[in-house]
Order: structure tokens, then C-alpha cells, then sequence
């Protein structure tokens, strides 16, 4: 079996979305400019995916303290940026469902990222099956780890990206490299 999972996508990842929305919408009722947002291929119906939703929590910077302040009252554990600044990481409080979620400062480059991405997949069936067979031939392989799995994603997510028309050649060429480290 890979080491990385990528399954059918499932209605029910809507749902478990939804659960998870209502007690961070209940926690963060004080930060004013809070939203959130499901992202990530869960998010994008009919396409296959990792079994794991992705979150974003969307704030005006002002507010991101504030953020990260009411995902701890409910148990969420504060993991820092990781590298990306504009972005705080959590591991959540339990695995179910499995997720990761981020608290993200309203207008960065990570943010429109994830909203184009999802955006695009969810109108374009093209683009959605050819995505989500790369993420499929990607994991079909047992010896797949997860660096060389976003490696491989990269190519396919920069034609998302060209499709959005949200970012800037400079843009595409500095998520290229994040993404894709090594190509």
C-alpha cells in the first residue's frame, strides 16, 4: 500500500466540514472579521482526495491573534507558521474527522491560493479530472513520500493557477517554487 492515500471523493466530507465550521464559528464569535473556508481537494466535489479536510480560517491581520487565541479555548494546539508567514498551523483536538487547519491572514498569496484552487476545480471538469489523476497515478506508487507527491502535483496546480487569472507571472513562478522545490 503507498504511503499516500488518495480516495474517491465523498459527500461526506461536505458534512464533516460543516461540524467542524459550526464550533469554529462558535469559538471565533468575538473575532469580528473571521471566516471560514473549506479548502483543498475535500472541498471540490467529485474530486479524488487525501482523506483529510483542509480549513481555513480567513482574518484581517489585526485579528489573527485574536484567531489563534480562540482555536486554542476549544483545544486546537498552536503549531506556528511552518515556514509560511501569514499562516498558523493547529493540530486539531481529536481525528474526527481527520483535518488540518490554519488560521491565514486575509489577501496573502497562501490564501488566494487555496480559494482559486478550489474555485477552478469546482467549475472546470477538465482541469478537476486531470488533477485528480495525477494525485491518483502519484499515490498508486508504493513508495511515494509526500515531498515528491506535491512535486508532482505541481505542473497540474500551475495550470489551475494560469486558469484562476488571480495572480501574477511573479506569483505562479514563486508558488511554482514552493510547491515544487526540486524542478
Amino acid at each position: 500500500m503507498s504511503a499516500i492515500e488518495v480516495v474517491d471523493w465523498s459527500p461526506r466530507w461536505a458534512e464533516q466540514f460543516g461540524a467542524v465550521a459550526a464550533v469554529l464559528h462558535d469559538a471565533l464569535a468575538d473575532v469580528a472579521s473571521a471566516r471560514v473556508e473549506h479548502v483543498g481537494s475535500t472541498s471540490v466535489p467529485g474530486l479524488a482526495a487525501k482523506p483529510i479536510l483542509d480549513v481555513d480560517v480567513v482574518v484581517d491581520a489585526a485579528d489573527a491573534s485574536a484567531a489563534v487565541a480562540a482555536l486554542e479555548s476549544v483545544g486546537y494546539v498552536h503549531r506556528g507558521d511552518l515556514g509560511v508567514a501569514g499562516r498558523e498551523a493547529f493540530h486539531a483536538p481529536d481525528d474526527d474527522p481527520r483535518r488540518h487547519v490554519y488560521v491565514c491572514t486575509d489577501g496573502t498569496a497562501n490564501v488566494r491560493n487555496h480559494l482559486a484552487v478550489r474555485d477552478v476545480l469546482r467549475r472546470d471538469p477538465d482541469l478537476r479530472e486531470a488533477y485528480g489523476s495525477v494525485k491518483r497515478a502519484l499515490a498508486a506508487d508504493p513508495d511515494m513520500d509526500i515531498d515528491t507527491y506535491l512535486a508532482g502535483k505541481s505542473a497540474v496546480l500551475q495550470q489551475v493557477l494560469e486558469a484562476s487569472g488571480a495572480f501574477s507571472e511573479a506569483e505562479l513562478a514563486a508558488i511554482r517554487r514552493l510547491n515544487d522545490p526540486i524542478g
